[in-house]
């Protein structure tokens, strides 16, 4: 079996029916749609939140909370994932996108201070948090911010 040979199977698909073509198809006139009111007309029906009239839930719902659109968003990279490196390696935001680390610098990357770190390691990134940057200079690395 080829890709030109493939059909849908028996009884899947259906003719388009075509409508307002004369009274005699069965779908003339007013196509099906009856006479008058809101369904006939174009573009016709009630929105996907129409509540009947009612005040629709999403107004109903009190408003809360506060979206910072200056906020900076890090990628974050935790101190114990750059132990893969091999020592004296020099880590830049392309060598953690190139390793899997990180999928996207967004706002910069910030390394963050979770578990230890077992050799020396150059570490390039824009935020270290405090934690993070005394562990990387106690293991003999150096801190770079970008």
């Amino acid at each position: 079996m080829r890709i030109h040979e493939l059909k849908p199977a028996k009884g899947s698909t259906h003719r388009r029916k075509r409508v307002g073509r004369g009274i005699a198809s069965g779908w003339g006139k007013t196509s099906g749609r009856g006479h008058k009111g809101q369904g006939q007309r174009s573009g016709g029906g009630k929105g996907r939140y129409f509540e009947g009239g009612q005040t629709p839930l999403v107004r109903r719902l009190p408003k809360r909370g506060f979206t910072n659109v200056f906020q900076k968003v890090y990628a974050e990279v935790k101190l114990h994932d750059l132990n893969r490196f091999a020592p004296g390696t020099v880590i830049t935001p392309e060598l953690l996108i190139e390793s899997g680390l990180v999928k996207k610098v967004n706002d910069g990357i910030k390394i963050l201070g979770n578990g230890e770190i077992n050799h020396a390691l150059t570490v390039q990134a824009h935020s270290f948090t405090k934690s993070a940057a005394a562990k990387i200079e106690e293991a003999g690395g150096t801190v770079e911010v970008i």
